[in-house]
């Protein structure tokens, strides 16, 4: 371990060049002291390590000495994969060998390179979480990933929605995927392949039995047809709607890309107005309600009846929660358009379906 850690200091410099010892410490993850001791076990050890005094010192290795010491150890360079992604390096418990292995390989370019590869990280950075999230980071996760590189069988209590919610299972864990910042699992039970968020599992006991994984499964393409299936499956009811040129335009700012894609693909020609017909595909009436009500005035729903229906309705019942009832200051929405909506909103929610 110290020697590593030596080995990394040298490195360190090697690649930046003066560093201070706070800096180090910072970088190596130890204390100020422990970086004094390391610089003098170096100097002992014949390597030209030097430090300056002052606001602008620090140490530094004297110019023109290079370490060829940069082989990679073999967990380094499994790490290597997840070079793009070091928030998924540490939930995988890899972050300080990957930071091991990116030293070792910034140490042995040449030094045009080494430079070209300094400047890329510096301006592009990959930030693989969608939106409003926070990296999904379960606990299981480490003692998961070593499962499934090593193929050891697990048992899970897992938290489901369907009854019970609490399930036992015995599966064989094939691999990790991390979507949209959440992990999960892809795993086989009973020979069936099967896919487990990584945070609804409750309690994980690695067995020491393993299993053989399957000759050709290939976790990419397995992952692509699972996207496929839960998207037949979740998006079962077929929407006609009106969509306001304006709207249309900017659909992929609102909604999912698999529904953007069916609307232009079933899209036919504007009306005199500019507006088009299309069919959205949507979970079911009561998920579509506020979606659709999130679009706004841009888009109405010609069919299925009921979820016409359910949406004016709601509207309605939104308008009703803001008209005025006599408080001072408020305005009167009598004569105001969105009345006219109320009115029709409520003579469809009286009507016979």
């Amino acid at each position: 371990m110290r020697a590593a850690r030596l080995l990394s200091l040298v490195l360190l410099l090697q690649n930046r060049g003066r560093l201070t010892a706070d800096e180090l410490a910072r970088e190596l993850g130890v204390s100020t002291r422990t970086v004094y001791r390391d610089i003098d076990s170096l100097s002992s050890a014949g390597i030209p390590v030097y430090g300056d005094a002052g606001h602008r010192g620090g140490y530094q290795l004297l110019d023109g000495y290079r370490t060829r010491l940069t082989g990679l150890h073999a967990d380094e360079a499994e790490s290597l994969f997840l070079a793009g992604m070091p928030g998924a390096a540490d939930d995988l418990g890899l972050g300080e060998v990957l930071a091991a292995a990116e030293l070792k390989l910034t140490a042995a370019l040449p030094a045009p390179l080494r430079d070209r590869a300094g400047r890329i990280r510096e301006r592009f950075h990959l930030d693989a979480v969608g939106w409003y999230r926070e990296q999904d980071s379960p606990p299981a996760l480490v003692a998961l990933a070593e499962a499934v590189w090593n193929q050891r069988r697990i048992r899970v209590r897992y938290r489901r929605w369907a009854e019970p919610q609490e399930v036992e299972r015995e599966l064989d864990p094939y691999g990790l995927v991390l979507k949209a910042g959440v992990w999960y699992l892809v795993a086989a039970v009973d020979g069936t392949v099967r896919t487990y968020r990584v945070s609804s599992i409750l309690c994980l006991e690695v067995r020491e039995d393993g299993f053989e994984r399957p000759d050709g499964f290939d976790l990419m393409a397995h992952w692509q047809d699972y996207l496929a299936a839960y998207d037949a499956r979740r998006l079962r009811l077929q929407a006609s709607v009106r969509i306001a040129p304006a709207l249309f335009a900017a659909l992929p700012d609102h909604l999912d890309a698999v529904l953007v894609r069916a609307v232009e693909a079933s899209a036919g020609p504007p009306d005199g107005d500019g507006w088009v017909l299309a069919t959205v595909p949507l979970e079911s009436v009561d998920l579509a309600v506020p979606t659709l009500l999130s679009l706004g005035p841009d888009i109405e729903v010609l069919a299925p009846e009921e979820l016409r229906r359910k949406v004016a309705e709601t509207a309605a019942a939104v308008l009703d929660r803001y008209r005025p009832t006599g408080r001072a200051g408020a305005g009167d929405l009598s004569s105001s358009p969105a009345d006219t909506v109320a009115s029709r909103a409520r003579a469809a929610r009286t009507a016979k379906p």
